[in-house]
């Protein structure tokens, strides 16, 4: 590889191209505040308006003065970067495709993708909702005194309901066992066919189903997560890629920086149901 032809900006956009593949939760939480981040280090504030009074109006009367609008501020902080450093000898890439270190990028994004979506599903103790039975968890399976899948994700959708949460890209992630404890219900088997027929994601309560391996457990406890795009704030952006030959080798290498930054900013939009493995 020639590296008077290495173009930086083509493979930074190859780089966010494959996270996007990889990630599942960067899917569900909201980048609006994506544009505005400058590197490591950098903090975006996220500005909110507050209540506005109604009072009554009587006819003929005069209103009172005007109220002072009221704001609240939260900051979100790109405090977190991760980077990668690979090289690629001379003789390696003589006797491979030329597509070896497109495939080193790519394995590079998706280990970065991977640290940011174990990332964000940590998040999980700042969900402004919390269903744990008392403390205990809910055992999920189809046993005696085990909690159905499918009717656990419904009351998880009526807490949000209760708690005034837009109806509107609403989404749970569970963990496989849990989806296949969801197949053996008969509500839940219609969607999931039309998922295979269609590609179109299931839902259940309203809420779009995914599936997660990187879930935080505690114990034999499974953090089943629910919310909207609204709950979490996520900005992020490839710091830099630089090529360079190495000096003592006949070899390229390419390093690169990633850096990111997450909050969540509706927790009663952020929902955190401890499950257990049942039957």
């Amino acid at each position: 590889m020639a590296l008077d032809n290495f173009i930086p900006e083509i493979w930074s956009a190859r780089l966010l191209d494959h996270l996007d593949k990889k990630l599942v939760f960067k899917d569900l939480v909201n980048t609006d505040y994506e544009g505005d981040i400058k590197g490591a280090g950098s903090t975006v504030k996220i500005n909110q308006i507050g209540e506005v009074t109604i009072s009554d109006y009587t006819k003929n009367s005069d209103l009172g003065d005007p109220e002072t609008l009221t704001g609240a501020q939260q900051v979100l902080n790109i405090d977190q970067a991760k980077s990668f450093n690979f090289q690629v000898d001379d003789i390696d890439k003589a006797q491979t495709t030329p597509k070896l270190m497109d495939e080193a990028m790519k394995r590079a994004a998706y280990g970065i993708g991977d640290v940011i979506d174990m990332w964000i599903a940590g998040f999980h103790s700042s969900a402004g909702i919390k269903l744990d039975n008392s403390g205990s968890g809910y055992t999920v399976g189809s046993g005696s005194n085990e909690k159905n899948a499918y009717d656990l994700l419904v009351e998880v959708g009526a807490e949000m309901d209760a708690k005034n949460v837009p109806d509107v890209d609403r989404w749970a992630v569970i963990p496989p066992w849990f989806h296949a404890a969801l197949l053996k219900t008969d509500e839940y088997k219609q969607a999931w066919q039309d998922y295979m027929r269609t590609g179109t994601i299931p839902v259940v309560a309203g809420m779009a189903i995914k599936r997660s391996n990187n879930l935080k457990t505690s114990s034999t406890t499974y953090y089943v997560l629910a919310g909207t795009k609204g709950a979490i704030s996520y900005a992020g952006q490839v710091a830099t890629i630089e090529p360079y030959r190495m000096e003592k080798r006949f070899a390229d290498a390419v390093k690169g920086l990633y850096v990111y930054g997450a909050k969540v900013v509706q927790p009663n939009c952020f929902v955190r149901v401890s499950a257990i493995k049942g039957t």
